[in-house]
């Protein structure tokens, strides 16, 4: 078993409180789903949003999903000039026996620009 990062983003339109745990919880149950983690496996969660978004935190999205038991923490973004802007980051710490190249990172809506070659190939 390893301790393995799990990275997502995702942006919303507004800061608007809903739009923003709606966009979290979307995004945390596509990468829990798409890495076949149970909730006892996660170590801790950070989250990191952009200084455009403050109309709540996003780790209560988690709390709402029952994540009761996780450590997290929700942090600003450092505001780069030109930067991806109403981003909501995440990064997971779970104990998986998956390989680190095994890891299906997820980028959401715009926040595809900042990792592109995460984003899954259509045919």
């Amino acid at each position: 078993m390893y301790c393995r990062g799990i990275r997502g983003a995702i942006t919303v339109d507004h800061n608007d409180r809903e739009e923003i745990l709606v966009a979290t919880t979307e995004l945390l149950r596509l990468m829990v789903h798409e890495n076949n983690v149970r909730i006892e496996d996660i170590a801790s969660a950070s989250f990191t949003i952009t200084d455009d978004l403050d109309a709540v935190f996003p780790a209560l999205a988690a709390r709402q999903i029952g994540w009761n038991e996780v450590p997290l923490i929700c942090m600003r973004e450092i505001p780069v000039p030109n930067s991806l802007g109403k981003c909501i980051r995440v990064l997971l710490l779970v104990n998986t026996t998956r390989s680190a190249s095994e890891i299906q990172h997820i980028y959401m809506r715009k926040a595809v620009s900042l990792r592109p070659e995460f984003v899954p190939e259509t045919s």
